[in-house]
């Protein structure tokens, strides 16, 4: 299983039935925190490091492969908890709410999650600034692509672990080339042979720039064409369903056409049939990312992790292993070295000019993210 498989199969439904639960909390204002009032004091010299992420996820040893984590920890003389307890961002976040909430420690000194997820909790004060100085990697290495989001412009709170990108999906063999959203939602040939994906931020974002809008800065009347636009769309009949990433399967059986799609899982199927496509319109790219909690106790040694990370040497034996976009620019020349037919993927690393087409999605203020996945459930049945 792929972490985008867990992150889709777990809770791809997950958010629209918790969110009604768990929203609110968000939203209360005597949740938000001071970050600089609720730092602990730094026991990094003790040498440890406790950090969650999702499954399936780094490298792992095998017939006497060193892994990166193992590098690591022989580099710097930190012991790593490493622990892959994050398989979904709503279930995570009710195990951390009531204690970041209240300024309290969680026992982890970094987690990942997803942008959504990420802006959220840095919007309410609950993760840690990174000190420029110790995460120097990050600064100079991070692809073009991940910068400058609204939501954390200066990167001075989180750091991309692995990113990937959604766009189109066609079987070749059963239709010809599917080039733009408009067609999958307007072709006749695709008719009832089509899905879009049950992420929001994934499938709105294309109908907004369908209709001319830019998902990372849209107003309320722009999100309203768009929802309309969707609406038409599945009541002709055009749209099969809202899934999570079980479309692979019925894509290659042929059950479906085209579809809205992620790299990884085009990546990860290995079917010569399956192609993926950059549509015309552009491409949503989404990242998972290192975040240090509040009351997090070591601090500098979590730093440390970042920037090691962050070096194109260890992030290229990480992407050989995990397959995922790599967030870190010098990479891909040091794949060459370990798997020449990796280095040339473009869904590990994509040149340039597809990069110039990604678009990231605006985060939401509360009231708004309760208002437009409320607007979406009402069409996808979610």
């Amino acid at each position: 299983m792929s972490r985008r498989t867990l992150l889709r199969g777990a809770g791809g439904a997950a958010f629209l039935l918790g969110s009604a639960a768990v929203l609110p909390l968000f939203g209360t204002p005597d949740r938000r925190q001071d970050p600089a009032a609720c730092a602990a004091t730094d026991r990094s010299s003790d040498g440890r490091l406790i950090v969650s992420n999702w499954p399936e996820y780094i490298d792992q040893p095998e017939d006497g492969y060193v892994t990166t984590m193992a590098e690591f920890e022989k580099e710097t003389g930190i012991t790593v908890s490493y622990t892959a307890d994050v398989n979904d961002n709503n279930e995570f976040f009710a195990k951390v709410v009531n204690q970041l909430g209240a300024c309290e420690p969680v026992n982890r000194d970094m987690f990942m999650l997803t942008d959504w997820a990420a802006a959220r909790m840095i919007q309410m004060g609950w993760i840690q600034p990174l000190d420029p100085a110790n995460v120097p990697n990050l600064h100079n290495n991070l692809i073009s692509s991940l910068r400058d989001l609204s939501w954390d412009p200066e990167r001075g709170y989180s750091a991309p672990w692995q990113a990937g990108l959604t766009g189109i999906a066609y079987n070749k063999a059963k239709v010809k080339e599917v080039r733009s959203f408009d067609e999958l939602l307007n072709r006749s040939d695709l008719k009832g042979r089509v899905t879009l994906l049950t992420e929001m931020r994934d499938t709105m974002g294309f109908m907004l720039l369908k209709n001319g809008a830019d998902p990372a800065d849209f107003t309320d009347d722009q999100w309203g064409v768009a929802m309309d636009d969707l609406r038409k769309s599945s009541d002709a009949g055009q749209i099969r369903a809202f899934t999570g990433n079980e479309y692979v399967q019925d894509l290659a059986a042929g059950n479906i056409l085209a579809c809205e799609a992620w790299s990884g899982d085009v990546l990860a199927a290995g079917d010569p049939n399956i192609e993926f496509v950059v549509p015309e319109e552009g491409l949503m790219i989404w990242a998972d990312n290192m975040l240090i909690p509040n009351q997090a106790e070591h601090h500098a040694n979590a730093e440390k992790w970042i920037d090691y990370y962050f070096r194109p040497d260890v992030a290229a034996k990480l992407a050989a292993y995990v397959n995922y976009i790599c967030p870190v620019q010098g990479a891909q020349a040091e794949m060459e070295k370990i798997d020449p037919e990796l280095a040339a993927d473009p869904l590990i690393f994509p040149d340039d000019e597809t990069l110039a087409k990604t678009n990231s999605f605006m985060a939401l203020e509360e009231f708004q993210m309760r208002e437009y996945e409320g607007d979406f459930a009402d069409v996808t049945g979610g």
